[in-house]
């Protein structure tokens, strides 16, 4: 048995992994295993996952890395309220790097790493029907937290991407999905570079009371 507590306070997002490392198949197996037993809307089970390796995993970073070269992904804008939040975590992450605010050719460098899954072996691609709509989305969460998890308790790192679905056409034609499947994001998995300076900082959380409400009266 793996102690859960500890699994979720050692999980956090990789930003290098090791490339001559490879992930067991088998410690994956048993993470998906526990992953399919996530809660979701009427047991539809929304969540769907494409994993690339090898030959496979090389041809889909080349391609993400020719695009990326040329034309901006397509993410999500937060709003400006919101904004600060990936201010702030750019700057404790390129700050840990040892890159400037104004470096712009190390920060692009940095920014280019994402589409190599930061060299993790293994790349996902998580994905949910076109047809299903955001409370499916919180059931595609739910079963993602858990592979994370399960993942980390058998000693494997992880970074959940958005950046990856910035290129949803490059990743369809790579990996041969389908149209009616939504691409929500990218999963890097693989062992730790601990030697990186980015793998060892401590991203800080908001107090319980910013973000929960008790009503009793």
């Amino acid at each position: 048995m793996y102690d859960l507590e500890q699994a979720i306070q050692d999980r956090h997002s990789t930003r290098m992994f090791l490339t001559d490392k490879p992930v067991p198949v088998e410690l994956v197996n048993e993470a998906l295993a526990l992953a399919m037993r996530a809660p979701s809307n009427s047991n539809i089970q929304p969540w769907h996952v494409v994993l690339a390796s090898g030959a496979a995993r090389n041809r889909l970073v080349a391609a993400l890395l020719d695009v990326a070269a040329v034309e901006s992904p397509n993410v999500p804008v937060l709003p400006e309220s919101f904004a600060h939040k990936r201010r702030e975590l750019g700057a404790l992450v390129y700050g840990s790097m040892g890159i400037s605010r104004d470096d712009k050719e190390a920060r692009r460098l940095a920014v280019l790493r994402n589409w190599e899954f930061f060299r993790a072996p293994l790349a996902g691609i998580v994905c949910m029907h076109r047809d299903l709509d955001y409370v499916d989305a919180m059931g595609v969460g739910m079963f993602l937290q858990t592979l994370l998890l399960a993942l980390t308790a058998r000693g494997l790192s992880t970074c959940v991407q958005v950046s990856i679905a910035g290129y949803p056409d490059v990743v369809r034609e790579q990996l041969g999905i389908g149209e009616d499947m939504r691409i929500l994001c990218g999963l890097a998995i693989g062992y730790p570079d601990t030697s990186f300076a980015a793998n060892n900082i401590h991203v800080p959380r908001n107090a319980v009371e910013q973000n929960v409400t008790f009503v009793d009266h």
